[in-house]
């Protein structure tokens, strides 16, 4: 990787990231950015760069992005302010220092004016392409990016109807989705730019008023002290404000589309800041073959090679519309050279044993794309072959349900669980057990378990019920697990370490 490029300038940003992202936030912008004065609130990341802004813009692990204007401590309201009272100390505490909002503002416009050049020379396509695509993960985000906009469209002309009757619009004329085709803010800043705010209110402040009332309250302070102009369609700038209990931030976005929208993506599938810190936990060297062998639409794979050049990546899937989408998202990401897509089952690789040095797979949920496979009762099977092909010293990582991690946690241990490879039968605990199944079903079960050991025979007890073996020794050894969020869903991410063979 090369050294950051330096613009000599020290800025404040902060990113918002999903529940689970911000550790691997951290590590990116300290590894790319050698930010500064790095810190954690709920949701998001603050650091300070000087990095030149076309390197910021492009984190992986980052949702959105912003210019920081100014964290302070949260607004206190006293238990007898009434509502004219409570509008005066919210205006106070946002304005504060009239200078600081100029400052800011040309810094802003500075990072834009950086931003369109890199546009204007064919880089940074984000801008320009995929203004409407929704960011999916494999567990569904519900409403979708879309509606969002729309909904937070319509809120705010009916705001601005309140607070400007005068401005007349034009419904039948107006276009209230996403609007990839509008240009971005010019690159110097007028004296008075026009503005709106966007305002996350949660606590005790809700108490006096909803966040509609909250962005009504801050941007008359703004128009009436700075002189700017509200402009809820089509603003120059967006003043984006975050007040909770907790903490105060104001900040300007720096791009209209979120970091986490990949231009080089056709079919989104896993969110792609999550596919990104999958293949961040792999350990991927240069030199390295990788394998996911359940790709699906190329997710993981894509994102592991935009970050890492001189490797060997191979996706696996037996489903031909899976395979045609990725072969599609491979050639937009301009990736053939070094990815090779290849139809066969994840429960029989067409790969030597010991022939890959990182398998990293998002098994599938079944949500946004349905899948013909029993992940439950194959999963044994899946993770012996994803072993097999596995070298010694080799990295294992698993995004999974939550009800396919605890599955996982019984066919492979965990740290915290101590040692529990032993070649004996658990002990009774009086539940019920399943009965014994017929000899000949018996006799026909060889589906191996993790470490290569098919399951011993069951053991009868004297109550005449059979219980399962407890799993035998198995070469994984488990490193860590991280619950991140998917949107409608959480996902579990299990790292392990093949330390034999």
């Amino acid at each position: 990787m090369s050294e950051p490029e330096s613009t000599g300038s020290l800025v404040r940003y902060y990113c918002t990231a999903g529940n689970g992202m911000q550790r691997f936030l951290i590590a990116e912008v300290k590894k790319k950015l050698a930010a500064e004065d790095v810190c954690q609130l709920a949701g998001k990341v603050l650091f300070s760069s000087s990095v030149a802004i076309n390197r910021v813009s492009e984190l992986k692990a980052a949702e959105r992005l912003f210019l920081l204007l100014r964290r302070d401590s949260p607004v206190r309201l006293s238990a007898h302010a009434g509502p004219a009272g409570a509008a005066s100390v919210l205006q106070s505490k946002v304005l504060g220092d009239v200078a600081q909002w100029a400052g800011a503002a040309g810094t802003w416009s500075r990072l834009q004016g950086e931003l369109s050049a890199r546009r204007a020379t064919g880089h940074g396509k984000e801008e320009e392409q995929g203004g409407g695509r929704e960011e999916e993960s494999s567990g569904g985000t519900g409403g979708g990016e879309a509606r969002r906009l729309k909904r937070k469209r319509d809120e705010d002309e009916e705001e601005e109807k309140q607070t400007n009757p005068e401005r007349k619009t034009d419904d039948a004329k107006e276009d209230h989705g996403p609007q990839p085709s509008r240009t971005e803010p010019e690159p110097s800043a007028p004296a008075s730019p026009t503005f709106r705010v966007s305002c996350k209110c949660t606590g005790s402040l809700t108490r006096y008023f909803s966040t509609q009332e909250v962005s009504r309250v801050i941007g008359g302070g703004l128009s009436r002290v700075l002189g700017w102009k509200a402009d809820l369609k089509n603003p120059q700038l967006e003043v984006n404000v975050s007040l909770s209990d907790d903490h105060f931030l104001l900040g300007f976005p720096l791009t209209r589309l979120p970091l986490a929208t990949r231009s080089y993506m056709k079919t989104t599938g896993l969110r792609s800041t999550v596919a990104w810190a999958l293949a961040s936990l792999a350990q991927i060297q240069p030199g390295s073959r990788v394998l996911d062998p359940m790709c699906g639409v190329g997710t993981v794979l894509i994102e592991a090679a935009q970050e890492h050049e001189a490797v060997c990546f191979l996706g696996v899937d037996n489903d031909d519309g899976q395979l045609q989408r990725a072969n599609e998202n491979v050639a937009l990401a301009e990736l053939p050279h070094r990815i090779q897509l290849l139809k066969a089952s994840s429960m029989m690789l067409p790969l030597p044993s010991s022939s890959v040095d990182a398998v990293v797979c998002d098994l599938p949920f079944g949500r946004k794309f349905s899948t013909k496979t029993n992940m439950a009762a194959n999963l044994p099977l899946i993770l012996a072959e994803m072993e097999r092909v596995l070298r010694v010293g080799g990295t294992l990582v698993l995004l999974l349900t939550p009800q396919l991690s605890c599955l996982l946690k019984k066919l492979l241990p965990q740290k915290d669980a101590g040692p529990t490879c032993k070649q004996e039968p658990e002990p009774p605990t009086g539940k019920q057990r399943r009965p014994t199944p017929p000899a000949s079903s018996t006799q026909q079960q060889t589906v191996p378990i993790p470490g290569g050991v098919k399951p011993p025979p069951t053991q009868e007890t004297a109550s005449g019920l059979q219980y399962g073996p407890s799993p035998p020794r198995c070469s994984m050894e488990h490193q860590e697990t991280l619950r991140v969020s998917l949107g409608a869903i959480d996902g579990l991410i299990h790292k392990y370490v093949k330390t034999d063979s």
